[in-house]
């Protein structure tokens, strides 16, 4: 079904898609699995409650669906294909992102009550208990990945204002450090990890949509230009499985639009 302003997570072989926009505008329940493998999408149960805007991460396992437009304080979990209910977020957050380190599951970013995030959130999924962390440079509509240990904040934006900020927060540190910046300043974005690489696609401005596609090395902390998006889109998912990177959904145009575009760039 397309979509827009997606979340997304790979869980297990599969690539997993939750929720978002319709062309009519409504917000969706509806979640879909890729299998890259049989090259076929499947119908997963409904998520509880319809919502765009929402954050996915998963720990390869279970599948974490978190707050969104439609529901910024629920989350929930899909394990052995059923939803459970998780305890509610200590504050609403929507066009967020989220990824898991061990047994803690972050979000990052977003818009909270109020305004743009100040704090991020860390649910450990032992205890079943959220805290608030310290957040990077507040911003909404930023790609969020996990990768060695540390979670990445990449780039977003702030009332339209696309921002390039790239930071990682070291866990055992507490703190956010900067990184270099993405070379496009970019908002309705997304981030995958794929092997050493951390991945950034899609973006929305009021001159349109960027196809540009990059790629951050950990080794040697450099960006570097990848071949562009096919199809030019925000508000989509990007998901990095068996050495690919996949980028699935969103709007081909500023504002509402959708696709169902599923794209893929072989990196390793």
């Amino acid at each position: 079904m397309p979509r827009s302003e997606v979340a997304a997570a790979t869980v297990g072989r599969e690539l997993v898609v939750v929720g978002g926009f319709l062309a009519n505008g409504n917000s969706s329940r509806r979640v879909d699995a890729y299998s890259p493998a049989r090259n076929r999408w499947r119908r997963l149960p409904d998520l509880p409650v319809a919502v765009n805007h929402a954050m996915a991460a998963s720990d390869g396992r279970k599948l974490y669906v978190l707050g969104g437009y439609g529901a910024p304080t629920r989350a929930f979990v899909l394990s052995q294909g059923r939803w459970g209910r998780l305890p509610d977020l200590p504050e609403p957050r929507a066009a967020a992102g989220a990824a898991i380190v061990g047994r803690t599951l972050f979000v990052v970013g977003g818009v909270a009550r109020g305004g743009l995030a100040q704090r991020a959130l860390a649910f450990d999924r032992t205890r079943r208990r959220w805290r608030q962390i310290p957040g990077p440079k507040p911003r909404e509509h930023l790609g969020v990945s996990a990768l060695g240990g540390r979670v990445y904040a990449v780039a977003g934006r702030e009332a339209g204002t696309n921002f390039d900020a790239f930071q990682a927060y070291v866990p055992a540190r507490r703190r956010w450090v900067s990184l270099p910046k993405v070379p496009e300043t970019r908002g309705g974005t997304d981030s995958a990890s794929v092997g050493p690489l951390l991945v950034s696609a899609g973006s929305e401005s009021p001159a349109g949509t960027s196809a540009a596609f990059y790629a951050f090395d950990l080794r040697t902390r450099r960006w570097r230009r990848l071949p562009d998006l096919p199809t030019a889109r925000h508000g989509l998912g990007v998901l990095g499985l068996g050495g690919r990177v996949y980028v699935i959904g969103g709007g081909p145009t500023p504002g509402l639009s959708v696709s169902g575009a599923n794209e893929y760039l072989q990196l390793r």
